[in-house]
């Protein structure tokens, strides 16, 4: 009977895992930036303030899906993604609304 209830709780907890990878896909933007238009920053292309302000005033990448902003828990991977569309690969932490990311990839 104890090896039913372990055996039980086991799988419980592999499909729990299992089920909390999906995928997002969305724009890698900053956290300072609204909806991932910088037109009004007046740094010229997205791209380079996306950087700026994750580099220059504190800001931290984030992933919009043209509604909510996910932070992304891997700050230095973005970077290479600024301002474009892409697929991130991770677990959704429901507490924080923070994406814990296994990997970045562009959008096809």
């Amino acid at each position: 009977m104890k090896t039913r209830i372990a055996l039980g709780l086991i799988f419980a907890v592999a499909v729990s895992a299992a089920e909390g990878k999906k995928t997002f896909t969305g724009i890698i933007t900053d956290n300072m930036c609204d909806k991932a238009d910088h037109k009004e920053m007046n740094m010229g292309p997205d791209p380079k303030c996306v950087v700026e302000c994750i580099k220059g005033m504190g800001g931290k990448y984030v992933l919009y899906d043209g509604k909510k902003a996910y932070l992304l828990s891997d700050q230095k991977l973005p970077e290479k993604f600024a301002a474009q569309k892409v697929t991130v690969s991770g677990s959704l932490d429901a507490k924080t609304g923070a994406i814990q990311v296994d990997k970045i990839t562009p959008a096809k």
